[in-house]
């Protein structure tokens, strides 16, 4: 999808880069695939507010992704590219030859009409699921589970991929966007291509109302808090806040959260480069 830059017509237009949505082929759901989605305005079941900043926002309908890509050898043709509110990918919806209607993570270049298979023996085309143990070494892949059967996990969000490094034994080496590199089981399934829409990134909303939009709220600086409300509040006139941390004492920036007994530590074979 391009970009497209706005006039200065008015302060909220002056900087707003949008998307002009070309790949997009219909503006109406597939209904049958369709859910209620609920929200809960940062409130808890007691209705106590425990997360801030969150609330109001255009209502939304949950689209069912199918994740999982278990209908083996049965062909399906795509029938349209969408929008989809709940992520930042585009979603395409597939026609399988049985008559069957599924939503997937549109790929980079799959087209209307364009036909895409899942199993062990298909094609290596974009848009297509194989077992990993199926795919060539060097192979661009998003969309890839962690446990057989389990459904994708992994390389999800608008451009982004991985890479399919080595396989040794069991176990498959992929190469992640964030620079990580991990094993994975080969019989985990993964999505030829890259995932679509990674121009999302270039956007720029323009104004603050866009935001609230998207159900975010203000959000307000600690150190102008109160103690009771946050551990970088009070105090005399203007405070540095001390260091960092969030709202449950948690120190920020840099601090390590991850467990170091973690189980799966022992997959992971070199952590994300930092940027």
């Amino acid at each position: 999808m391009g970009l497209r830059k706005f006039k200065p017509t008015t302060p909220g237009q002056r900087h707003k880069v949008a998307l002009t949505f070309e790949d997009i082929t219909t503006s109406k759901p597939e209904k049958s695939l369709l859910v209620k989605k609920k929200r809960s305005g940062g409130r808890n079941d007691t209705g106590k507010m425990t997360i801030e900043n969150i609330g109001g926002g255009h209502k939304k309908r949950y689209r069912i992704i199918d994740f999982k890509r278990n209908k083996f050898n049965i062909p399906a043709k795509v029938a349209s590219i969408e929008y989809d509110p709940n992520r930042t990918a585009n979603i395409a919806l597939l026609n399988y030859a049985d008559g069957e209607k599924r939503y997937i993570i549109s790929p980079e270049g799959l087209k209307v009409g364009n036909e895409v298979l899942s199993g062990p023996k298909s094609p290596i085309n974009v848009g297509n699921t194989l077992p990993i143990a199926n795919l060539p070494l060097g192979t661009v892949i998003h969309n890839i589970e962690l446990k057989p059967g389990q459904g994708a996990i992994l390389v999800r969000s608008a451009g982004s991929y991985a890479q399919l490094m080595a396989r040794d034994g069991k176990y498959a080496t992929i190469k992640l966007a964030s620079g990580e590199i991990r094993r994975i089981l080969v019989t985990c399934l993964a999505t030829i291509g890259t995932v679509s829409n990674a121009q999302h990134q270039l956007q720029i909303s323009g104004k603050a109302g866009r935001s609230r939009w998207k159900g975010r709220r203000p959000n307000v600086r600690a150190t102008v808090k109160n103690p009771v409300d946050h551990p970088m509040g009070g105090g005399e006139g203007k405070h540095s806040g001390g260091l960092p941390r969030n709202k449950n004492g948690v120190p920020a920036k840099g601090f390590k959260t991850r467990d170091k007994k973690k189980a799966s530590n022992k997959y992971i074979i070199e952590r994300r480069k930092k940027k």
